[in-house]
């Protein structure tokens, strides 16, 4: 039922608690939740995974997101490894 939930804790050695069962409702003012809900505002698309005839491009745009962070991290690895070769201080960090 909308509203009512149950739940158990628990504790610390050091700190006990009696009660670690509970069983409560949450009571909801729906006139007031009503009231509040005209104020709210629509929430911003921020990526639309939809191609211009409605097709599901998530799975593609995520793929080429995870494409692109491992190409940049490659990328800055290589950079990070030919500046501690360059560096005559931090050349011993290198094996071999």
């Amino acid at each position: 039922t909308q509203g009512m939930f149950v739940g158990a804790v628990s504790d610390n050695f050091d700190e006990r608690i009696e009660q670690k069962i509970f069983h409560a409702e949450i009571v909801v003012d729906t006139a007031k939740v009503s009231a509040e809900m005209k104020s709210y505002r629509p929430i911003p698309v921020i990526a639309d995974f939809r191609d211009a005839s409605g097709g599901d491009t998530m799975k593609a745009s995520i793929d080429a997101n995870y494409r692109q962070i491992k190409q940049e991290i490659l990328s800055l690895v290589d950079s990070e490894i030919a500046r501690i070769k360059a560096d005559p201080k931090l050349q011993g960090l290198m094996k071999g």
